[in-house]
């Protein structure tokens, strides 16, 4: 996963982080399949609460599309997390037709992976 830092234009309006992941394995890692309109994981050392906007710009695993998605904080995994997992924030899709696409994409992507037992950086 390559994650540029993020670039925050005000303490009013959302962070903007573009995500781009590479690898099948590493949207398995990253996706929230369990939130009801999808979800991402990403890394991040920032100071983030829940319910704060992120925009987010996610590229998939060869897919040369950049997909816009206006998010919510839903997720935080603290800095030294239970399980070494890696700081950062799950933002939550917001319920809109867009963010359905966007979900039936990855999962597309993803296939028969979604139900496997290995750990992710979520739930």
């Amino acid at each position: 996963m390559n994650v540029p830092p993020a670039a925050a234009a005000g303490a009013a309006r959302p962070s903007v982080i573009q995500l781009s992941i590479k690898e099948k394995a590493g949207l398995y890692a990253a996706y929230i399949p369990l939130f009801a309109d999808g979800g991402i994981f990403f890394p991040s050392n920032r100071e983030h609460r829940l319910g704060d906007d992120v925009y987010v710009l996610l590229t998939l695993p060869e897919d040369p599309q950049r997909y816009p998605v206006a998010g919510k904080v839903a997720w935080i995994t603290p800095v030294k997390s239970h399980g070494g997992r890696t700081q950062g924030v799950g933002i939550r899709f917001p319920a809109d037709e867009k963010s359905r696409q966007l979900k039936r994409k990855i999962e597309e992507i993803l296939g028969s992976s979604l139900g496997s037992d290995r750990p992710t950086q979520t739930f």
